[in-house]
């Protein structure tokens, strides 16, 4: 059973998906969006969902670093719900604090790229981190995926 991830942001939605067994994740691709003009991207979203065959999604949560919640938080929800009923399928939330902060330090000590392309990959970076991170907790904790 493959599961999406997604990094939401105002402007872009990062994804990443895992592989059929629920091991790994790796970054797909930028959906390019303008939550102002309620352009979300499903489209391209519903496309990908259907190649591969995603039974489960997973959307990074932008906490604050004291565990509050912000306005990225209500957007990422909202997308969520929008996701969940439009595509009927079960979304999952997953704590992405830090996350892009540690997709631009992999970025800059693994790559030699510039920041114009950092900007370009660092969405969907980052959802795989956030996908990663839910996919190796419901393996500690022996959880179907």
């Amino acid at each position: 059973m493959r599961i999406l991830g997604l990094d939401v942001g105002s402007r872009t939605v990062g994804v990443a998906v895992s592989d059929v067994f629920g091991w790994t994740a790796q970054s797909l691709e930028v959906i390019k969006i303008h939550e102002e003009k309620q352009n979300f991207g499903f489209d391209r979203l519903s496309e990908l969902l259907k190649e591969y065959k995603i039974k489960k999604v997973v959307i990074g949560l932008p906490k604050n670093m004291n565990n509050t919640i912000g306005p990225r938080v209500k957007s990422s929800l909202l997308y969520g719900k929008m996701v969940k009923e439009r595509f009927n399928l079960p979304v999952l939330y997953q704590d992405e604090r830090l996350t892009t902060v540690q997709a631009k330090r992999m970025l800059i000590e693994k790559a030699d790229t510039s920041r114009k392309k950092q900007k370009k990959v660092i969405d969907k970076l980052a959802a795989s981190l956030i996908l990663q991170n839910y996919l190796d907790k419901m393996y500690i904790y022996r959880e179907e995926v």
